[in-house]
């Protein structure tokens, strides 16, 4: 328990730290950065300025091509600070806790950026400082469209797994009418292909040839209808989800080269589409009734 209320109230790279995974990530931080905002509640509070601290850690995906020095081969400081500074422009709020989630969300949005940790303290409030902390996961942090007009607004996919049965079903094309009509980003998921496949005897390399069996798979659903599109990485996804396309997950890269990645064997290809759903921050994850869908789940996940 002391430790656990020292952790409480520790500064959050050492929080960061504390909860780090097997895997070590390269860590940037922003300490005691303050800024004057109009925030709050309160009547009292309106119309005038109070200063703002923040302390910000950000756990980065390590880069896999030498750096060589290069400023824009990593998640600049001031990218944090500009994060700041948008969402402090963009409306007057009433709550940090709604200023820490925008702040996170758009940090999130970085290539490179995989958690963070925020602090946000009101220094004129009191003798002391108010504030509230939050962490979050690139796993909850949604793909961002940018309209014509400049604005943004967070993209929601629906992520649909489709057994065996359903695509070789007669009334695929009507299906995946319907799912479109619902107006979100759609995403198809498959699993294996019933068919025999090689078996290694060897954990790492079973995994590569039943995500390359998913993949096979993925490709017959794609002959079945002309809208379906296989991509194979992140920027693909987002890509495809822009411009209005259908996609059909190849899973292999992004799996393989997840640092959180699924823990599920491949051969359990929804616990696969659901680990995407989390990715995605999508609207939720479809499955067929016949079909089990593991626990916990941080997205809805539906029938059908």
């Amino acid at each position: 328990m002391p430790s656990d209320i020292r952790l409480a109230f520790a500064h959050p790279e050492e929080r960061a730290e504390a909860s780090a995974g097997a895997d070590p990530r390269d860590r940037i931080s922003l300490r005691d950065h303050i800024v004057e905002a109009d925030i709050g509640a309160f009547q009292q509070e309106r119309g005038k300025t109070q200063r703002l601290r923040f302390d910000v850690v950000v756990e980065v995906r390590p880069h896999p091509a030498p750096l060589e020095d290069d400023v824009d081969r990593i998640l600049s400081y001031d990218r944090i600070t500009e994060a700041i500074a948008a969402e402090l422009a963009a409306e007057r709020l009433n709550l940090l806790e709604t200023l820490a989630e925008r702040v996170a969300e758009r940090i999130l949005a970085e290539p490179q950026a995989m958690r963070v940790f925020i602090r946000i303290e009101k220094l004129d409030r009191g003798p002391g400082a108010l504030g509230v902390e939050v962490a979050r996961s690139r796993a909850q942090a949604p793909l961002r469209a940018i309209h014509a007009d400049g604005t943004e607004t967070a993209v929601h996919p629906v992520v649909v797994f489709l057994t065996n049965a359903e695509i070789a079903s007669p009334d695929l094309s009507a299906r995946l009418d319907a799912l479109e009509a619902q107006g979100l980003p759609l995403i198809l998921a498959v699993g294996l292909p019933d068919m025999p496949r090689p078996e290694t005897g060897h954990a790492a390399t079973q995994r590569r040839i039943d995500l390359l069996a998913i993949e096979q798979n993925a490709w017959v659903l794609a002959a079945r209808d002309p809208r379906c599109v296989v991509v194979s990485t992140r920027t693909e996804i987002d890509w495809a989800m822009k411009h209005g396309q259908t996609v059909v997950w190849a899973p292999s890269k992004i799996i393989l080269d997840a640092t959180d990645g699924p823990q599920a064997p491949a051969r359990d290809a929804v616990a696969l589409a659901l680990w995407l759903s989390e990715t995605l921050a999508a609207d939720r994850l479809v499955a067929h009734g016949s079909v089990t869908v593991p626990a916990g789940s941080r997205v809805p996940v539906t029938r059908d």
